[in-house]
């Protein structure tokens, strides 16, 4: 009877894992149907159809986690065709296919370098191929030395060469710390730069915390004496940028920042369900609509609550769908 118990135990367990992994693989098939045409550029259908040097690296991330190869090269194939850099080896943001020329600013966002690195990075170890190992230490080489700056005694990442720099500090992004692949980085190539930029990281964000719910805004500036408050260039909000923070915080395995615990009670707080999308920090004025799906499973993923399904609805436009998509790869790899 036990032989038979533990036997049957055992093909459960097959069979479950071989539903979960069908049902993953059907998820990657919709979203590439949705979000990757044929040439591979990674289509943001929230945003005008625009394509970013984000989404090309998040789409090069989801196509290696799901094992394929085809998908991962052609993305990284309009990637370098489109958006490289002729100087240095990172990647302008932004492709607007109604403009001509379709990339008109050359400037980077620092966070697609980094998925791109990474997503590289996990190829290479993936498949063993060189020529993205060579590829991923190309760009980690360009972040280190052009995207790193010294500020008030931390170690900072500026979001794009061209821009953030001032005489009296910098304008950062905190989602721009994307903790896995910074920590991996640290581990191949052990540099001091990268464990600096983990450790400034995580003290930044307990330091960034503003308004009744102590929240990270998505834009920060940093003075010269170390001094933190809403960059004045954009809406003090904690919105579209800063809910990826506990995401990149939790799946790099800095659960310990304070700064999470804030973010949690507000997504929670009784008085305002469902939480909005975006609050003001400096006005307490909320977005009148909810977070998405893809934000509600990065709350859940935070708060060690179930996942919702990974495959994306058909109201879920292309952000909340990749957010949907990245929690269940962190999970995955957790």
């Amino acid at each position: 009877m036990l032989y038979r118990f533990t036997l049957s135990a055992g093909l459960l367990v097959c069979l479950f894992s071989s539903i979960s992994a069908a049902q993953a693989d059907s998820a990657w098939h919709v979203y590439r149907e949705r979000f990757v045409n044929a040439e591979g550029r990674v289509i943001d259908t929230g945003n005008h159809n625009i394509s970013h040097s984000e989404g090309q690296g998040w789409g090069m991330m989801l196509a290696q986690h799901y094992n394929d190869q085809k998908t991962f090269d052609q993305i990284w194939r309009w990637t370098r065709r489109h958006l490289n850099r002729p100087d240095v080896s990172l990647f302008s943001w932004r492709y607007d296919p109604r403009d001509i020329p379709a990339v008109r600013d050359r400037n980077n966002a620092t966070d697609g370098d980094l998925f791109i690195a990474w997503a590289l990075y996990l190829a290479a170890e993936r498949w063993d191929n060189a020529n993205y190992a060579s590829a991923s230490k190309s760009i980690r080489s360009a972040i280190l030395e052009n995207l790193t700056y010294e500020v008030a005694g931390f170690q900072v990442l500026l979001p794009g060469i061209e821009g953030f720099r001032r005489n009296e500090g910098a304008d950062l992004n905190l989602s721009y710390w994307f903790i896995p692949a910074l920590q991996d980085f640290a581990e191949i190539e052990p540099n001091e730069s990268w464990d600096r930029l983990i450790n400034d990281g995580v003290k930044l964000l307990d330091q960034a915390r503003f308004g009744a719910y102590l929240l990270p805004t998505d834009w920060v500036q940093i003075t010269q004496e170390g001094e933190l408050s809403p960059a004045t260039n954009w809406a003090p909000r904690f919105g579209f940028d800063a809910v990826r923070i506990p995401l990149y915080f939790v799946w790099g395995g800095r659960e310990e920042a304070s700064g999470l615990g804030s973010i949690k009670a507000f997504w929670d707080d009784p008085v305002h369900q469902p939480a909005p999308a975006w609050v003001d920090v400096v006005s307490d004025e909320r977005a009148e609509y909810p977070i998405s799906r893809g934000v509600d499973a990065i709350r859940a993923y935070v708060s060690g609550e179930t996942l919702p399904s990974s495959t994306p609805q058909q109201q879920d436009d292309y952000f909340s769908a990749t957010l949907l998509m990245l929690v269940h790869m962190a999970e995955d790899m957790h």
